[in-house]
């Protein structure tokens, strides 16, 4: 009995860290630059395809790959709110105008992305087998390669909240989130830092796919349920919260792993009946304000 729950516990914590880091992304977009990045999961399929391709094609591994993936689809992320976003926001009357029309234009991005990544990779399952052995932990077996996606998981939702606290950069990202016209007169370049804010989330997105593909076969139509996922988290630990996002993503990987041990198939019911009731419960999140 305590070995199931040991691997419970753990199968769960290793799905957080995932859960934990895309979500981190998409709590970026939102709480800084005002996108609800409805393609955030599209973002997190670009960055596996990316890492199946140069494993595949050209041999290199996949965490050696985390230095193409990432700078990638940052520029990628970047330019689209430097052209897309910040056109949208000049022509938009209010915030609210601005919300909503960039919300209607990652619906677009949603599905362009998608039929390109078809007409590139096509509409086939891929995968690749990594680190796939089995380790032993404290009786409990699990994939090598899923306890490594677990560690670089933290290390990066870890490290971007000391970039965040601690960096020049970070504070200027802080004080735009608070109040951008303020943080304008006080000389931050507000179009610079909501473009880079946007580019970091796509970042970790793009992050969390290399991740992901490491663990789990993936399709060009799989970013839907990670981005549906990623909202959850960040309702659960509060709209905007970093450290909400983290702990969120932990929680909700737990809540997966017990699911999936009783009845495999109602993982995403739990999720969607969580979210659901959070709404209607507690708004905010658990560090919401």
């Amino acid at each position: 009995m305590l070995l199931t729950i040991l691997d419970v516990l753990i199968a769960g914590l290793l799905l957080g860290g995932i859960y934990a880091l895309i979500a981190v992304g998409l709590s970026m977009q939102y709480g800084v630059a005002r996108v609800l990045n409805i393609a955030h999961g599209e973002f997190i399929m670009l960055g596996a395809f990316i890492t199946w391709t140069v494993y595949t094609y050209l041999g290199i591994n996949p965490i050696a790959s985390l230095l193409i993936t990432g700078p990638t689809i940052f520029v990628i992320g970047f330019l689209l709110y430097r052209t897309l976003f910040t056109r949208l926001r000049r022509i938009s009357p209010t915030p609210e105008a601005f919300e909503g029309s960039s919300m209607l234009a990652c619906f677009g991005l949603l599905f362009i992305i998608q039929n390109v990544a078809i007409i590139i990779w096509g509409a086939d399952m891929r995968g690749y087998s990594y680190l796939a052995v089995p380790v032993n932990f404290a009786g409990a077996k699990f994939a090598a390669n899923r306890l490594v996606t677990l560690g670089f998981a933290l290390v990066f939702c870890i490290a971007f909240y000391l970039f965040l606290s601690r960096t020049r950069m970070g504070k200027a990202i802080r004080a735009s989130a608070q109040d951008s016209a303020a943080a304008g007169l006080m000389g931050v370049n507000i179009k610079q830092v909501l473009a880079i804010c946007f580019g970091f989330g796509a970042l970790m997105a793009g992050l969390g796919g290399t991740l992901i593909s490491m663990s789990y076969n993936v399709q060009p139509t799989m970013g839907l349920e990670y981005t549906m996922i990623a909202l959850i988290v960040i309702v659960l630990g509060g709209l905007g919260s970093i450290t909400g996002s983290l702990v969120g993503g932990l929680i909700l990987g737990l809540i997966g792993s017990i699911v999936t041990y009783i009845e495999p198939g109602l993982s995403m019911v739990a999720y969607y009946l969580l979210f659901m009731l959070l709404l209607l419960a507690r708004p905010t999140g658990l560090f919401g304000k």
